[in-house]
Formats: C-alpha cells, structure tokens, sequence
C-alpha cells in the first residue's frame, strides 16, 4: 500500500526523522492561511499523487497555468494561485502513463536553503532476505538514471536482522556521502531512525529523494515515499487509514474486497488463472502469440463459486478487454467450481467479448460438462497453447 508525501512524514517524525515544516491543504481557501502560518518568505507547493517525478509533470488542463507538479512560491498570493491551478486537475508524469492522476490534496512547505542533495532508500533485499540500504550522492534524480549513467555512485549494504541497525552502519551512510562534523553525526543518527520505522511499521520501501544539507547544516528529508507490505497491515490499522483510494484502481479495490489477487495492466487480453505461477506463465504465453494481458489475477487455491464470479465480473468491466481467457488446473482448487462461477457470471453480466476455457486437472470432466450444458458461446481449449492461441486469434492482436 502506498501514501502520501505527507502522510509518510508524518509517519516519520514519529520516529524522530528530520523534517522540514509542512502542512496539508485540500481547498483553495485554506491555502493563504496555512502558508501564513509556516510564516514564508519562500513556500513549496507540492502536488500529492501516488506517482514519481511530479516536478517535470504536466497538467493536461490548460487552466493550470506553469508546468509541474512542484513549484515555488514566494509570496501567499503566488500560493493562492499555485493551488488554485492545481487543485482538482490532472497531472501526467513519467509514472502515471498518458492518462495522468487527479490532484486532490496540496502538501505546502517551508522553503530550504539547499547547499547539497543525496538519495537514500531502505527496501527488502529478497535476494538476501533482509533489508537493504541504497545510498547515493546523487540526490534529486531518479536512481534509475543514476544507475544507468553512473553505477558507481551507488552502494548499497544491508542490515541483519540478528543485530540490528548497528554504529558501523550508519558510518557506511557517512563513508559514502562524504559527510562531515555535525553533518556526519545527524546521518548516523538518521540512519537509525530510518530502520527502526521500517521494521516497526512493516515497510516495503522508504526513499528519500533528496536528502538535503541545508546552509544551516541541517541534514532534512525534503521529499519521502513509503509504500507498505499489505500482508502486515492488519497490524497497523493506522497506516491501513491513510489509504486513499482514490489513488488506485477501482477494479484493483474490489479485486482486495474479494480477497483476489488481481492488478491491472495495459493489455486486451483479460485473464482468470489460479495459482500465481500458472498465471504468470499464462501472460507469457499470451505475449508470445502476439498480444498483451489485460490483468494478472489469481483466484487463489480455495475460491468459491461466488469468489470466481466476482473475479469474472470484475475483468469484464474494463473497457479495455477484447477477449478473456480462463485457464484453471485443478488440484485444490476444483474445476466444476469455476465453471459454475464462470457460467453464473455470464449470466448475469452477459458475455460481449470471446470467452476461451482450459479447464484440468480435479473434476475436469464435470466442470467441461457445465460449460457444454450452459448454453454459453465459450471456446474450449485442449492445453495452454491451444488456449492461448484460440483467444489470440478470436480477440485480435493488440
């Protein structure tokens, strides 16, 4: 799960992260206000979606004046407007993809004298079983790039979980970004911060970019993304709050409702699998015919007849999909089940795209025997190949 900039500073003072003041703003009215109250001269406006690279974002509507999703202000009437262009409108970034995402919060800060930037990120290290640090003397740019053009600049180390965050980590952090005095200091203690609220919180990933020295010599996190392990959130029902759904997909919403698996991708070709490897396998296959799937969902092992329904209903309201392909092998999970999950959902819904079933494994026969009786316009399949070449060829290429 993923949250707002601001929301993901708030988490972090909890833990004595460093900070620069800020305050949330949802209506125009409330902006010259609260840009009174941080106090000025200079003000950042920073527009909160669940995407990166808002600063090189633009807005689709015209009335949004200047370009970017981040601007700086320098005095409340110039904050007034800022918030005024960006309030209710669609911003488009790398990230979004061309259909942008609604800015319906403002985070206004305070202004910082900014004398140097760096990156630094925790993320779990599956490879490695552990957290992991990245840490970087390149800050502001996306560590991508950086990775790409200049390796070197990156290292990265990570924490055993039999010890802890431990001194010597912290001096790695101050090692690589060449830190100093006081500077140093606030690094080794930032560090440890930062891991204590990863684990206590159940993080998947912490990134901030940039972490800044200010003229002060002030080391703060200017800009923070944290995104959250959705199987521990039963422990934290105060991060699970901060959820905005408005930031996700609706079809993905009602997918987690049903307890499916189920993300949204770019593709027409809408998928129904069960087990998280056969469907992978299924996307592949799909993609090697010369089309693109329309999701990943997994029904999972145990679903019911209403469970599967609901996994159906949910892939045929995506205008996108010119085609579904419902591939199940049977061993826990039963295969008349998902006939009958299928069939009843057909029916409710109807059926305006071509419909193509490989049914194996437990019950195999039953279930091909409810799919033949319904009365349905479905396309049987032999194996996966056949499957996937029939749904191909039915709904057309992308």
């Amino acid at each position: 799960m993923n949250i707002h900039e601001y929301q993901a500073k708030t988490v972090l003072k909890e833990f004595g992260v460093p900070m620069l003041r800020g305050t949330p703003v949802l209506r125009t009215a409330d902006a010259a206000a609260t840009a009174l109250e941080l106090g000025g001269p200079v003000w950042v406006v920073k527009s909160q979606i669940h995407a990166g690279g808002r600063g090189k974002g633009t807005f689709k509507e015209k009335e949004a004046g200047g370009k970017g999703g981040v601007r700086i202000a320098k005095s409340v009437a110039e904050v007034e407007n800022f918030v005024r262009e960006m309030l209710g409108r669609t911003l488009v970034t790398e990230q979004t993809g061309p259909a942008g995402k609604q800015v319906n919060r403002i985070y206004l800060e305070e202004g910082a004298n900014i004398v140097k930037e760096f990156y630094l990120s925790l993320l779990v290290d599956r490879s490695a079983g552990r957290v992991a640090f990245v840490v970087s003397t390149e800050g502001g740019m996306d560590i991508e790039e950086v990775a790409r053009h200049m390796p070197d600049r990156i290292a990265s180390f990570i924490v055993d979980p039999a010890t802890g965050i431990m001194p010597h980590h912290g001096r790695m952090v101050v090692n690589v970004l060449g830190l100093t005095g006081g500077v140093a200091q606030q690094a080794e203690k930032l560090t440890s911060q930062l891991y204590a609220a990863f684990v206590a919180k159940d993080m998947a990933m912490l990134e901030i970019n940039p972490l800044i020295v200010s003229a002060e010599g002030q080391l703060k996190c200017l800009d923070t993304k944290i995104s959250f392990d959705d199987n521990a959130l039963y422990r934290h029902p105060e991060i699970a709050a901060l959820r905005d759904e408005t930031e996700e997909d609706a079809k993905e919403i009602e997918a987690s409702k049903n307890d499916l698996n189920y993300i949204a991708l770019s593709g027409t070709i809408g998928c129904m699998v069960n087990g998280a490897g056969l469907a992978m396998a299924t996307m592949d296959i799909i993609k090697l015919y010369g089309a693109e799937p329309a999701n990943f969902l997994d029904v999972g092992g145990g679903a019911t007849k209403d469970k599967v329904a609901e996994a159906f209903k949910i892939i045929t309201v995506d205008p996108k999909v010119r085609g579904i392909l419902v591939n199940i092998f049977g061993g826990i999970m039963k295969c008349d089940i998902i006939a009958e999950g299928v069939v009843a959902a057909v029916k409710e819904t109807g059926l305006e795209v071509p419909l193509v079933v490989r049914l194996e494994g437990t019950n195999v026969e039953l279930g091909k025997k409810i799919i033949a009786r319904s009365g349905l316009n479905v396309i049987t399949a032999d194996d996966l190949d056949d499957a996937a070449r029939k749904i191909v060829a039915a709904a057309g290429k992308d």
